[in-house]
């Protein structure tokens, strides 16, 4: 099953921080006090390196309210900030800050090993880290442990070099230590963060093998369990997964991290019945919840997906993830109206709430709301709010080449040509796209000699572009330029022989043509073998067999097409295979809904035109 999102798992089982480290004021601060209390660190944890944060994780408690891992104070010794020491640690840290990480690490270790002071021995890691210098760091951070042992933040980072080294062996003694110091909830927690540091290891069955070991005395725990059916799932042994977890969910039946490693561990459907059946128990589980309705979007139940969601917002009505969610889940219903009111509702709370997060998708949606609607202006404006930032937006460009496409909607066809001018492609991909979005305002246009000299300018450009080609025969076909279209059709195939468009595209235009019919299905089943559910490729597949008196696999297959996408083109094919077979009313029905999306549909027209029906 896919893996249940990082969101909810992370609102369950939440890692430690990162290590803080003194900056060289804070250290300062502190060595004036040594043998005091030390003051509170200033967080600077931008050169810690991945192996010395693979660490210990803390998770909330398994039924209840977060129990933290308490960090011992380490035990500073009584030593006085001498003249001699003070100067060591600013000329340390010039040295350090002008690129001489040698000096400032030699400097602290000796000062830490001389004073026994930690703290030392802990800028001197960081220092190490900040170089990539991993044996200099794995020195400071044993001495580190070894003046402050009991201090969880220097085993943390001392963990993390041996997961890096790959020496369970001494994971397993340390975790061995601390599972026998522990009590209470404190043991529970002490066994998901062993579980969590040998999951990182690159031997998974090894570092499951030392988990269960570890484990074994304490079997009577159901917390013992939950961290076996962890550490079976992230070695893929599902089945144990879920067999460890019911032990944990039969002794704590409202146990959030036992059912969310039950349904990481199972196929989708049986996840959703799991989630479902918890959640009918323990109705005010947020994040199983969230989980639950994930998985009926990937299972495409959106409806179900959609009352869960409503229930989450119910429950938090500023929850802003919901509503951009339900947004969404409307809009794939075609339920405008609902859609925006979402959509809006967001807005006004992520600005109600200071949230400063990026609201480009919701723009974007919103303007296309205002496109179905034919409200370009609105769709403008919408658009008009995606900003390019310093480092250009990812949506930017695409929303750029958008307004060109509205502005000519609106018949500014000048306006929209100027303004794929004056955008500043990041390289040949976004040019070529500019070449396509021009041409295909002008065609629209009815401007084909100008669409086609742009596209003549693009292929000079870029001469073996496929995407270009593709366009141009495109445009050589609408004015029945047949053999031009098919020698660049061609040209396409060869240089992407994957292209299901280019092979259907020849094949429906000798369909089309009523001309070599075995040809056209050749090319037509080519593409269909490349992407088997696209509903216009279907359609084409239909059109052949209608052409070659198929007429029973032409309806079969139009009908397929019409129902994954009940396009205006694929309509009137349908529609005429069905006047064929003599079922008029229903011919009529579909060119009538076809009339009804798109009323200026040339395929209508012709079609209609052709038989001499009238709607």
């Amino acid at each position: 099953m896919k893996t249940i999102p990082a969101s909810v798992t992370t609102s369950i089982a939440s890692a430690l921080k990162p290590a803080v480290f003194f900056t060289c004021a804070a250290l300062l601060s502190a060595c004036t006090s040594m043998g005091g209390v030390a003051p509170h660190p200033v967080a600077d944890t931008s050169h810690a390196n991945d192996a010395a944060q693979a660490a210990l994780a803390a998770d909330k408690d398994l039924n209840g309210p977060a129990q933290p891992v308490i960090e011992n104070k380490e035990k500073l010794p009584n030593a006085a900030l001498t003249e001699e020491l003070f100067y060591k640690i600013v000329t340390a840290e010039i040295a350090y800050q002008r690129g001489n990480w040698q000096a400032a690490y030699v400097t602290l270790l000796t000062s830490a090993q001389q004073t026994r002071d930690p703290r030392l021995a802990r800028r001197a890691a960081e220092i190490a880290l900040s170089v990539k210098q991993a044996g200099e760091a794995l020195g400071a951070i044993r001495l580190w442990r070894e003046l402050a042992p009991d201090s969880n933040e220097a085993t943390q980072f001392y963990l993390g070099f041996m997961v890096m080294n790959n020496n369970l062996s001494e994971i397993r003694n340390v975790f061995s230590d601390k599972l026998a110091a522990s009590e209470g909830k404190q043991t529970a927690v002490v066994m998901l963060q062993a579980q969590r540091l040998l999951s990182r290891a690159r031997d998974k069955n090894a570092a499951f093998d030392v988990l269960e070991e570890l484990l074994t005395p304490y079997k009577a725990l159901p917390e013992a369990h939950l961290a076996l059916a962890q550490g079976a799932y992230t070695k893929g042994d599902n089945q144990r997964a879920i067999t460890e977890a019911n032990v944990m969910l039969a002794a704590h039946p409202d146990s959030q991290l036992a059912i969310l490693t039950i349904a990481q561990a199972s196929s989708q459907p049986e996840a959703a019945t799991a989630l479902a059946a918890f959640i009918a128990k323990n109705p005010t589980a947020r994040d199983i919840r969230l989980a639950y309705a994930s998985i009926l979007i990937d299972l495409k139940q959106m409806d179900k997906a959609q009352q869960e969601f409503q229930i989450i917002l119910h429950d938090n009505p500023t929850d802003v993830n919901a509503m951009y969610t339900l947004g969404v889940l409307a809009l794939g219903k075609n339920q405008l109206t609902q859609a925006e009111t979402y959509f809006l509702r967001y807005l006004k709370t992520l600005d109600e709430k200071s949230d400063d997060r990026d609201a480009t998708s919701t723009y974007i949606n919103l303007a296309g709301i205002a496109i179905e609607r034919k409200d370009y202006k609105a769709a403008q404006d919408w658009l008009a709010k995606v900003e390019s930032y310093d480092g250009r937006n990812p949506s930017w460009f695409n929303v750029q080449l958008r307004r060109a496409s509205i502005m000519a909607h609106e018949k500014n066809i000048e306006d929209a040509v100027t303004l794929l001018h004056e955008i500043k492609p990041a390289g040949d991909t976004e040019q070529i796209q500019i070449v396509q979005t021009e041409a295909q305002i002008l065609r629209e246009a009815n401007l084909t000699d100008r669409a086609e000299k742009a596209l003549q300018a693009g292929l000079s450009a870029h001469p073996d572009s496929p995407d270009i080609m593709y366009d141009y025969a495109m445009l050589l076909e609408s004015q029945d330029r047949v053999l031009e279209m098919e020698s660049l059709l061609r040209k396409v195939i060869e240089l992407a022989p994957t292209s299901q468009h280019a092979y259907n595209a020849l094949g429906y235009s000798l369909a089309d043509r009523n001309i070599r019919l075995d040809e056209a299905l050749t090319l037509i089943e080519k593409a269909n073998q490349l992407a088997p559910n696209d509903p216009f490729i279907i359609d084409s597949l239909g059109w052949v067999k209608f052409r070659m008196e198929k007429f029973d696999e032409a309806e079969s297959l139009l009908r397929r097409a019409y129902e994954l996408r009940p396009d205006a083109d694929i309509a009137v094919h349908l529609g005429e295979v069905l006047w064929r077979a003599g079922h008029k009313d229903q011919a009529i029905k579909l060119w009538r809904e076809a009339r009804t999306k798109d009323a200026d549909n040339a395929a209508l027209k012709s079609t209609l035109t052709r038989l001499n029906v009238r709607l």
